[in-house]
């Protein structure tokens, strides 16, 4: 139980209906994947100036705190113990500014993602960032994990989309580097230094965010291909061939294709389930006519040099969900396989097809009745590999984790593309960063959080 004076002091800072003790705080902090709160208190500011006098009144008590956004993260970045303070910025939910003709809009960190991309679109406009979680997730969260998604190939990660920020040290300290510059190198950008740090430097309260022109059109298509090296020889083709227009090459393999195309999916497949790998393509443009006629042209070409045995293009708005529909629905191997193991790991394109075989190898070694399916981000070197570890279960999560990174650390493989390390992979991050790295790392966090009050045993 924390200190009963510091809740009255925080009850004092947010009124009543801004800290939540007790059993509610479960139901306000369970995250994606269940994991349940360990702590029993909930702190929920509505302004940078509360986040500011709540971190001055931890900081006095050396009381751990977690910030807590859209509880989306997968690498359990917000769990929490007892002891531990939950610091929600579900109330900061302002737009405050969108500037059309300078292309940005100024939010709070807890505004969800999806409502700040409906905003700059009532603007004409368009915030490129776009996951599977946009309903819930918030910027916050966003510039704290630095999320990726699926338009990587075109507009970067968010690190890219983030002009300016404003942050709250541990010990209350205001820095405030708002910017809504494209252009600006007056000393130090400290703003990268709270981009994708989890919450453990420091609390994101607002930001200031690049938009770009609204497209006028969206072309998608669906291709099979023999295996992943003609996938590859596409992704070149296209990304050659559209002008620049290419925002989205995914990619599925038959395993994972078959699982959420399945009955107890609901998603139709729009292509047969016998093919050896599957591609996504989007591309953004401005004349939907002849957008569609040059990936069509594009798509034809690739049928001629046997890159792709089958194709389908979407005509519709609702034929496009449904080709996006499988892609955008991993948790199906859950529901129906039980427990998995869920990695989110960055390697070479060319090291990937190796990979990948090496690793479904590798499992059915070990493991009885241990299936791989794997999706990803191929454009950007991002795989997305779930293993369901069949009557093993939660047990052998160790070796399962030990098989997906070790293999990575020999061909400068990321243990974490764009999911962050949090606590799941903190003891695995020696793999992807040198020594040397960390301790400047963990130097940074001693400068920033001196009592290391900011989501400990977070990261490193």
């Amino acid at each position: 139980m924390l200190d009963g004076g510091l809740l009255a002091d925080l009850r004092a800072c947010v009124g009543e209906s801004g800290l939540i003790t007790g059993a509610e705080v479960r139901e306000r902090a369970i995250d994606i994947n269940g994991i349940t709160p360990g702590a029993t208190a909930l702190v929920r500011p509505r302004s940078t100036e509360e986040v500011s006098q709540i971190l001055k009144l931890c900081h006095a008590r050396r009381q751990p705190v977690v910030p807590l956004g859209g509880r989306t993260g997968l690498v359990e970045g917000g769990a929490t113990t007892a002891r531990e303070l939950i610091l929600s910025t579900d109330l900061m939910n302002r737009i405050e500014h969108v500037d059309a003709d300078g292309r940005t809009m100024r939010v709070q960190s807890g505004v969800i993602l999806q409502r700040a991309q409906e905003e700059a679109e009532r603007h004409e406009l368009m915030f490129p960032l776009d996951l599977g979680g946009r309903g819930s997730c918030t910027i916050g969260g966003n510039i704290s994990t630095n999320a990726g998604g699926v338009r990587v190939v075109r507009y970067g990660m968010m690190r890219g989309l983030v002009l300016g920020l404003e942050a709250v040290l541990a010990d209350g300290t205001v820095l405030c580097s708002l910017n809504r510059m494209l252009k600006n190198n007056s000393g130090y950008d400290l703003k990268q230094l709270f981009i994708g740090s989890e919450g453990t430097l420091g609390v994101v309260t607002r930001a200031d965010l690049k938009l770009v022109a609204r497209p006028r059109s969206t072309s998608t298509a669906f291709v099979a291909c023999r295996d992943f090296d003609s996938l590859v020889r596409l992704l070149g083709l296209v990304d050659a061939r559209l002008a620049g227009q290419l925002s989205a090459f995914e990619a599925m393999w038959p395993e994972f294709y078959a699982v959420t195309t399945s009955p107890a999916a609901g998603h139709a497949a729009v292509l047969s389930r016998d093919y050896g790998i599957y591609g996504l393509i989007e591309a953004l443009g401005s004349d939907p006519q002849s957008d569609q006629a040059r990936l069509e042209q594009v798509l034809e070409t690739a049928m001629e040099e046997e890159l792709i045995l089958d194709a389908v293009i979407a005509k519709s708005e609702n034929e496009r969900r449904a080709i996006w529909a499988p892609r955008d629905d991993p948790w199906q191997v859950q529901k129906q396989y039980g427990v998995t193991f869920n990695f989110d790991v960055s390697l070479p394109i060319g090291n990937m097809a190796a990979y990948l075989a090496g690793l479904r190898q590798d499992v059915a070694r070990r493991f009885t009745g241990a299936s791989v399916y794997a999706f990803g981000h191929i454009a950007d070197g991002n795989l997305h590999v779930i293993v369901a570890p069949g009557p093993g279960g939660a047990a052998i999560r160790h070796a399962v984790e030990e098989a997906v990174y070790e293999p990575l650390r020999g061909i400068g493989g990321a243990i974490s593309a764009e999911h962050g390390i949090g606590l799941e992979k903190r003891s695995h991050l020696e793999i992807s960063r040198t020594a040397a790295e960390i301790a400047a790392m963990r130097a940074i966090k001693r400068a920033l959080d001196p009592l290391g009050i900011l989501n400990p045993g977070k990261v490193i």
